[in-house]
C-alpha cells in the first residue's frame, strides 16, 4: 500500500478517536455546531493550521505538543469536514442552510 494511503487511514483513525471526545453520545453538541459560519469557519481553521505548520518549519525546533505530522493530518481531516459540509452531510447540519450556514433563499418565494 502506498504511504499516502496509509496516512489517510491514520487520519481516519485519528478523526474517529477525536470525534469520540467531541461528539459523544452524552453530548448535545453536534459536529456542525462547531462551525458557526459553515465552510468559512472550517476554512479559517485550515488557514490557522497552515500558519502553525509554517511557524514550526521556520522555527527549526521540535514542537512540545502537536507535531508537524499531526498538524498536516489535522488539515486532511478538516479538508474532509469541508467537503462533508459542502455536500450538506455533516452531522447536525441544517438542510435549510447553505455551505456558509446561511438560510437558503427559495427562488419560488420571489416570483
Amino acid at each position: 500500500m502506498k504511504e499516502s494511503l496509509k496516512v489517510l487511514q491514520e487520519c481516519a483513525e485519528m478523526q474517529t478517536k477525536k470525534s469520540q471526545d467531541y461528539q459523544s453520545h452524552e453530548s448535545t453538541v453536534l459536529q456542525a455546531m462547531h462551525y458557526r459560519r459553515g465552510i468559512d469557519t472550517i476554512h479559517d481553521i485550515l488557514i490557522g493550521k497552515m500558519q502553525r505548520a509554517t511557524s514550526i518549519i521556520e522555527s527549526g525546533n521540535e514542537p512540545n505538543y502537536e507535531s508537524l505530522e499531526d498538524t498536516y493530518k489535522d488539515m486532511v481531516n478538516y479538508a474532509s469536514f469541508a467537503v462533508s459540509y459542502i455536500r450538506g452531510k455533516m452531522e447536525g447540519q441544517d438542510p435549510d442552510r447553505d455551505m456558509f450556514n446561511k438560510r437558503k433563499i427559495d427562488v419560488s418565494e420571489h416570483d
